[in-house]
């Protein structure tokens, strides 16, 4: 009786289980295109009796999954912009089962017609190691800079000298179409703004890189994708805008591509003609030792700013077959800058009482050229994704700035006490070698490894020849003249794995970087040379795990860790010491260490519409820019200032609770602490900084569209600055035209003119600052485009692999 009762339960627990497992039977498959490419970002919809059961989105591996299936009759489609709608024949399942892989068409010109009439990419996108932005998404995102789209890409904060940060963190490295521009400060700032958004395609946010980017970059990595045409035959668009606000701006851009059997050509061009304004009122607190007062300084500066940039992109691709590419890049833009500067200069005694004034008139004019060229080589191994990429990079920036300081001194009583003139001429040449090889090998379906080579090779060559005119009399100013001379090399080597189950994905990556970097100053007739020679290695891991909770991924949680390194600025080691106006100087630092970096995200994502992270990050050393007084002057310079700690809590959500209504909202809360020494002085501050950004679209008809903008941001804590705060609103509204081929968009920026920057100097040595900067916020810009073109075909195109160096050049 017992040995039935035995059978029995082992019968019943026998049963249960291959219940169970009949009801948790999974379904995979992936999707590619006609050249064997993974196709990303597709929707799959499992359907029985024409009822939607699941829909999944595949995966960067063009892979797709549906788990907890019961045994019956399903069937497939796959939608995706610019492919044919693709149904599959019925399938009976019995058990797990594999699919073949589902290859896509490219959509005819009629089906290309109808996704135009009715498609729209959403405004943000999220995978596991970035955050997607779609620059057409917003209205007000047409006839603007790049500069401008990353302002308002959420996340992303841009101060009021073109300065980027990423999640409450300085530090960003931006990449061009996974290419690094080799830029920063001011330079950077200029080719943004050079940049028209109608060239962008997407913005893509990376607080944690994969291994494959360089380590450079504490706060992450941005890389600004443009638009690349990949139509058969002749296509193009155009775009042009005129923007009014005190002065005019222009943006302007027009993308041409031809593809013909095994070629295939592109050009990009772009002009941009940009005037602005900044009304800036500086004033400062001197005292004495025991805390009284010593003097008092207050400045008004009106500067005047005028940008011309005229910008190509040009290449060819050769499709020598269906696995292999090669093609050529070439691009190239100019800047011409001019600066104005009219500021007058007040001097006060101990009793407040005018002193001394200084008046001023100053001329800066910059012309900044860039060239370069890349050869890059593609080839697919086999239709598994095994795939070899190779790129060969040289990059050319050469500046000259031309600089004039007239400055004339009076006593209280407005009689004259002297003039004094400063010239100087700043040239500056540097030259980036890159060549880099990156290889994929799929494990399976469902892992991959990934590996590659990078080697760089940098020298720049910067000189500033100063003289000062006083009386009448010319003598070389060899305080300010310099001759720096600096060399940079850096191999790297990393590899990464990544593997997907039902609801789990990992990914896991470590990159090798030895940087060996040596830098000289010349010498001149008062100064001696000086010289220093660094070697260092270094190890940088990332690691990713991701969770869904089930094959639509309704939600899912990912864990993110980064190590990364923040490198000086190029000119930032030149020890030289470059004037502003009379009482402001710019002075390098040879002493600046390379940065460290560690990061930490959890982040829940519901519906792949609402995103929570939270972020812990901690630098050491944190380069950053500070404030020394020394006498009536300050010296603004880069230093290492202790450590510095972060935490926060961020929410981004792009909502649709009406078919004619779309919310996108963006907020972070940020507590951050400095601490360290700072000329003799100990830094110990810290705060809470807060931002938050929403912008609501209203779909008012099929060819009307409008929108709705705001910006608040609070007070920011960073090293000796505290920021103000300031709010800021727009409008916007859209008319498609010309059989939906074109549009036009009206566009007003800062309606109630509120963007005011201000914000106070403090942990000085016996002094205090404070600053407050109107600029030509308020704008109204109206835009044209236009789109034409034929039959589309998805082909990666690569655009480079110097994707570490030009970052830094200031």
């Amino acid at each position: 009786m017992k040995l039935i009762h035995c059978l029995l339960a082992v019968s019943m627990v026998l049963l249960s289980h291959c219940l169970y497992a009949q009801q948790n039977m999974v379904l995979s498959g992936r999707l590619k295109d006609q050249t064997g490419q993974a196709v990303a970002g597709a929707t799959v919809s499992l359907l029985k009796d024409s009822t939607l059961v699941k829909a999944a989105i595949a995966n960067a591996q063009g892979q797709f999954q549906f788990s907890r299936l019961k045994p019956a009759v399903y069937r497939i489609t796959v939608t995706y912009i610019g492919y044919a709608t693709y149904n599959s024949d019925t399938l009976q399942l019995n058990a797990t089962h594999v699919l073949p892989d589902i290859v896509l068409q490219p959509a005819t010109a009629t089906q290309l017609k109808d996704v135009n009439v009715t498609a729209r990419k959403p405004f943000v996108e999220t995978r596991i190691d970035r955050t997607i932005v779609n620059v057409d998404a917003l209205i007000s995102n047409a006839g603007t800079s790049a500069l401008d789209v990353l302002e308002k890409s959420p996340g992303v904060l841009v101060d009021q000298d073109g300065n980027i940060s990423l999640l409450g963190k300085s530090g960003v490295t931006i990449y061009i179409d996974d290419k690094l521009t080799y830029l920063s400060g001011s330079d950077l700032a200029a080719y943004l703004r050079s940049l028209p958004s109608g060239s962008l395609e997407a913005i893509e946010l990376m607080p944690v890189p994969p291994a494959r980017y360089d380590a450079a970059g504490n706060a992450g990595v941005i890389n600004i994708r443009t638009k690349k045409l990949k139509q058969k035959g002749f296509n193009g668009n155009v775009s042009t805008s005129y923007t009014q606000g005190v002065y005019p701006k222009s943006f302007n851009n027009l993308n041409l591509n031809f593809r013909n059997n095994a070629f295939n050509y592109f050009v990009s061009a772009g002009y941009s003609n940009n005037r602005n304004f900044s009304d800036l009122l500086i004033t400062r607190s001197y005292f004495n030792e025991d805390g009284s007062p010593l003097s008092d300084f207050s400045q008004f500066s009106a500067i005047r700013h005028r940008y011309r940039s005229p910008s190509l992109k040009m290449g060819v691709d050769y499709y020598k077959d269906k696995n292999t590419t090669i093609g050529i890049v070439l691009n190239g833009n100019t800047s011409k800058a001019t600066g104005l500067v009219g500021n007058n200069s007040f001097l006060y005694n101990p009793a407040h009482q005018l002193d001394s004034l200084v008046t001023a008139d100053n001329r800066d004019e910059r012309m900044f050229k860039r060239g370069g060229v890349n050869l890059n080589y593609r080839h697919q191994y086999d239709s598994s994704g095994r795939t070899l990429g190779i790129d060969l990079d040289y990059i050319r920036n050469e500046s000259e700035t031309n600089q004039l300081f007239k400055n004339t001194s009076y006593y209280a009583d407005s009689t004259l006490k002297g003039r004094d003139e400063l010239q100087g001429f700043i040239p500056s040449g540097i030259n980036i070698y890159s060549a880099k090889a990156d290889y994929t090998h799929p494990l399976s379906k469902t892992a991959k490894i990934e590996g590659g080579l990078k080697t760089s090779y940098i020298s720049t060559d910067n000189k500033a020849d100063y003289a000062v005119t006083i009386e009448g009399i010319t003598t070389p100013d060899y305080d300010k003249t310099n001759h720096f001379l600096y060399k940079e090399h850096i191999n790297a080597a990393y590899g990464n794995f990544s593997k997907e189950w039902a609801k789990l994905s990992l990914q896991a990556g470590l990159r090798l970087e030895n940087t060996i970097m040596q830098g000289r100053q010349l010498g001149n007739a008062v100064k001696t040379d000086s010289a220093f020679k660094r070697n260092y290695t270094n190890l940088f891991p990332t690691f990713y795990l991701a969770y869904k909770t089930d094959s639509a991924s309704t939600q899912q949680f990912i864990l993110s860790y980064s190590k990364r390194i923040e490198r000086p600025g190029f000119n930032d080691l030149n020890p030289f010491i470059s004037p502003l106006d009379k009482f402001m100087y710019y002075v390098g630092n040879p002493f600046l260490q390379p940065v460290i970096s560690h990061s930490l995200d959890l982040s829940w994502v519901y519906r792949n519409r609402i995103t929570t992270k939270v972020n812990y990050a901690h630098y050491a050393g944190e380069i950053g820019e500070t404030i020394e007084a020394r006498g009536d002057r300050f010296f603004s310079r880069p230093a290492n200032v202790g450590t510095s700690n972060y935490v926060s809590l961020s929410v981004n959500a792009d909502l649709q609770p009406f078919k004619w209504f779309t919310l996108h909202w963006f907020g972070i809360g940020e507590y951050c602490h400095f601490k360290g020494n700072l000329y003799n002085n100990v830094l110990n501050v810290d705060g809470v900084n807060y931002v938050t950004n929403a912008t609501a679209q209203f779909k008012i008809s099929p060819a009307w569209n409008a929108e709705l903008t705001g910006l608040y941001r609070g007070k920011i804590t960073a090293l000796q600055f505290v920021l103000g705060d300031f709010w800021a609103m727009g409008a916007a509204v859209e008319k498609k035209i010309l059989q939906k081929k074109g549009s036009l968009k009206l566009a007003v920026n800062d309606l109630f003119y509120t963007r005011l920057n201000y914000g106070d100097i403090n942990n000085l040595t016996n002094a205090s600052g404070r600053y407050r900067n109107k600029g030509d916020s308020r704008v109204a810009q109206i835009t044209f485009s236009y789109n034409f073109g034929k039959t589309y075909e998805k082909r990666d195109r690569s655009v480079g692999g110097a994707d570490a160096e030009q970052q830094r050049i200031r």
